[in-house]
């Protein structure tokens, strides 16, 4: 009985320490998986994508680059695919509503991942949450849709171009334009063999050095003259470094703003002019009064529209005036033939 107890009790031994050696090879491989640890020490998030590109449960999750859970399950959620993932917990505070999840590769195999970009700043996405999906920079497929966009647009470009569509298009399908330019050209080259062979302003200009002189001259007189300005000389340099000129034309300023404040105030003649409509009324209706006497006038109405129309009476006028004239000239010159005067005492 002894004995058998004894195997017993070594038997219970070589159980129990082959149980822990297996609880600690699960615990070590386990802890070299990189799984994330323990199930309460990870949570699940989800995210979408239009294509997954071949991803598969058990790839990679990384966050920043660095792995912290993988892909546990990849279903089909509309015409989109929803991908779930599990990460460790600790994580939880860099992945938030302003995470973008895009689709990695592991090797140049193409083997797929997902990576999430990290981000303190916004709402830590919660368990079985969305992550924000899209394109990876310089990702092949963003470079494909991308070049694919750019062969639209030169396919497009070229439809126009056979089309006649624009100046370009019109210059390779419309000869008149053509024409027109291959003459603008010719006239250019024209243009240019004449200032080469001296004709022209320009062409002097180019090959007359006199006329380069006297250019060169007028430029050293303009920078004296900008120079005498900068230096306070004559009226225009005292206007710039003179004070005193510069209060004073400020002044000048003020007094003319000052002028017309009373002017739109109605202040003075003038004033009143520009803001008494009655002012008004009363000059436009003298104004008619007096078109209405020159058109009396112009059409001979009247004395002095007579004087002026009736020649007439102009010249019995002009002759009376004579006649008038010739008889103060006789009684100057013999006062006592017209001015006999008698006295009578009765």
């Amino acid at each position: 009985m002894p004995r058998t107890r004894s195997l017993a009790w070594s038997e219970l031994k070589i159980g129990v320490v082959s149980i822990v050696a297996v609880a600690l090879a699960l615990f070590m491989i386990f802890l070299l998986t990189g799984e994330g640890g323990f199930s309460w020490q990870r949570y699940s998030i989800k995210t979408t994508f239009g294509n997954v590109a071949g991803l598969k449960p058990g790839a990679p999750v990384r966050l920043a680059g660095v792995e912290i859970g993988s892909v546990s399950d990849v279903a089909f959620t509309g015409d989109r695919v929803e991908v779930t993932m599990e990460v460790g917990k600790k994580e939880s505070s860099r992945i938030t509503s302003s995470s973008l999840a895009t689709l990695g590769s592991v090797s140049l195999l193409g083997e797929s991942a997902v990576d999430i970009t990290a981000s303190s700043s916004g709402t830590p996405v919660p368990e079985w949450g969305y992550v924000r999906s899209g394109p990876a920079a310089g990702s092949l497929t963003d470079v494909a849709t991308q070049a694919s966009a750019g062969i639209e647009e030169i396919t497009k470009l070229v439809q126009d171009l056979r089309a006649g569509r624009g100046s370009a298009g019109k210059l390779l399908t419309d000869d008149q334009m053509y024409q027109q330019l291959t003459a603008l050209l010719t006239a250019s080259q024209e243009v240019a063999a004449n200032i080469n062979r001296g004709r022209g302003t320009l062409g002097r200009l180019a090959t007359d050095p006199t006329l380069a002189k006297t250019l060169e001259a007028s430029i050293a007189n303009l920078e004296a003259v900008t120079a005498k300005i900068r230096s306070g000389e004559g009226s225009l340099g005292h206007l710039l470094n003179d004070d005193a000129m510069a209060k004073s034309l400020t002044a000048t300023t003020s007094n003319l703003e000052t002028l017309t404040g009373r002017l739109n105030k109605g202040e003075g003649t003038a004033g009143k002019l520009v803001t008494d409509q009655q002012l008004y009324n009363q000059l436009i209706s003298t104004t008619d009064r007096l078109d209405k006497v020159m058109a009396s006038l112009q059409q001979g109405q009247g004395t002095m529209g007579l004087l002026l129309q009736d020649k007439q009476l102009y010249e019995k006028l002009n002759k009376t005036v004579d006649e008038v004239g010739a008889l103060v000239a006789a009684i100057k010159a013999d006062p006592r033939k017209y001015l006999n005067v008698k006295v009578s005492i009765f």
